[in-house]
C-alpha cells in the first residue's frame, strides 16, 4: 500500500503505453523452457508507481484492450495506489515486449511487440486534456510515445500543451529508443525538440542532447560532457530549468557504477559514484531515478539532497525483480545512511 498523503504531495499526471513484459526465469534465453514470467510495466506507468508508493497522488491517462490482460494491467497499478480512473478502455490487443536477461558478459536484449496496438491506435482527439489534467500540478511523458507513431506523437505534444496552457509543470524523458523509432529515425529530433522546449524538467544525457539538436558534446570526462549539454540545452530551451541523467560504467551486464548528474542553469551537480554488483534487474532504473528526483523536487529538498534520493531510487531498484521500484521513502533513506546489511528484526 502507498504511504499516507504527505503535505508536499503532488497530483502529478503521466501519460504513455501499458505493456505486458515476458521474460525467461532466471538468466534462461527465451524459450530455453516453456516458460515465461509476465509483469506489467511501462516508462510512465513505472514513474505513476513510484510515485504513488511515495506517497503522491498519480494518475496514469493510458489505453488499454477491454480484456482480462487490460483489466489485469490496471489492477496491477490500483494495487501500487495509481489512480486509473482516466484509463480508456477498446477492442484490440495489449503492447507486449519480451526482455531475455543477460549475465556476465551477454547482454540482455528487448524484443518489442506492440506495433498497432490499442494505445498506438487511440485518436490524439479522444483525449480531454483540459479534463485529464484538472486539478494536477505536473505532467510527465516520455519520448517513446513519440517513436509509437504519429497519433501518439501528437497526442503526447496536445498534452504538453495543454498542460503548459493550464500552468502545470512538464517533465520530459527522452528515452530514445532505436528500435522503437525504426524507419521513422529520421523524424525523432524534431520531435524530441517539440516537446523539450514545453518542459520545465528533462531527463536525458549529452547523447540526447546531441541527437536533438544535431551536434557533438566532446569532452575527456562524462562530467564534461554533460556540462557542455547543458549549457547548450539551456541556450536552446528558455523554459528548461533542468536537466538530469545517470551515466554507467560497465565492467559486464551483473556488475557495474552508477552516478547521477543534475545541471541547472547556475550550477552542475554529480551524485557519489555507486557500484552495483550481482543485478537483479535493471529493466526500470532510469524510471526509479526520475521518480525518486521528481519526489525529492516536491518534497522541497535540496538538490543535492533529491539527487542523492534519486540515486538511492535507482540503485535500489536494481535489487528488485519486474520494472516497478516498489519501495518506500524509509527504504531510500536508509540506503543513504548506509545502515548496514543486517536483517532487520
Amino acid at each position: 500500500m502507498p504511504n499516507e498523503p504527505l503535505s508536499t504531495a503532488r497530483r502529478i499526471v503521466c501519460f504513455g503505453e501499458l505493456l505486458m513484459r515476458m521474460s525467461p526465469p532466471g538468466n534462461e534465453l527465451p524459450l530455453q523452457s516453456p516458460r515465461f514470467e509476465v509483469r506489467f510495466g511501462g516508462a510512465e506507468a513505472n514513474v505513476a508507481a513510484s510515485l504513488a508508493i511515495l506517497g503522491h497522488d498519480s494518475v496514469m491517462v493510458s489505453a488499454l484492450p477491454d480484456n482480462m490482460l487490460g483489466h489485469a494491467c490496471a489492477g496491477e497499478l490500483r494495487r501500487h495506489g495509481v489512480d486509473t480512473t482516466s484509463l480508456h478502455y477498446a477492442e484490440g490487443r495489449m503492447g507486449l515486449y519480451f526482455f531475455s536477461p543477460g549475465a556476465m558478459h551477454r547482454p540482455s536484449e528487448v524484443l518489442y511487440d506492440r506495433a498497432d496496438s490499442v494505445f498506438a491506435r487511440v485518436a490524439p482527439g479522444a483525449y480531454d486534456w483540459p479534463s485529464l489534467l484538472a486539478g494536477a500540478q505536473w505532467l510527465h511523458v516520455s519520448g517513446i510515445n513519440l517513436a509509437l507513431g504519429t497519433s501518439t506523437a501528437q497526442a503526447t505534444l496536445d498534452a504538453v500543451r495543454a498542460a503548459r496552457e493550464a500552468g502545470l509543470s512538464i517533465s520530459f524523458d527522452c528515452n530514445y529508443r532505436s528500435k522503437l523509432w525504426g524507419s521513422r529515425a529520421a523524424q525523432a529530433p524534431a520531435l524530441l525538440r517539440d516537446i523539450v522546449s514545453e518542459a520545465d524538467l528533462m531527463f536525458g544525457n549529452d547523447r540526447d542532447v546531441a541527437l536533438i539538436l544535431g551536434r557533438d558534446f566532446p569532452g575527456a570526462t562524462a562530467n564534461d560532457r554533460f556540462r557542455a549539454a547543458a549549457d547548450a540545452a539551456f541556450a536552446q530551451w528558455p523554459r528548461l530549468r533542468r536537466l538530469a541523467a545517470t551515466e554507467r560504467f560497465h565492467r559486464n551486464v551483473d556488475d557495474q557504477d552508477i552516478v547521477g548528474l543534475l545541471a541547472t542553469r547556475e550550477h552542475v551537480l554529480s551524485s557519489t559514484t555507486h557500484s552495483l554488483t550481482q543485478i537483479v534487474d535493471r529493466i526500470g532504473g532510469g524510471d526509479a531515478f526520475a521518480a525518486g528526483l521528481l519526489h525529492g523536487l516536491f518534497r522541497n529538498m535540496p538538490e543535492h539532497a533529491a539527487l542523492d534520493f534519486a540515486m538511492a531510487a535507482t540503485c535500489l531498484k536494481h535489487s528488485i525483480p519486474g520494472d516497478v521500484n516498489t519501495l518506500r521513502e524509509a527504504d531510500m533513506l536508509a540506503f543513504l545512511t548506509q545502515g548496514g546489511f543486517e536483517v532487520k528484526r
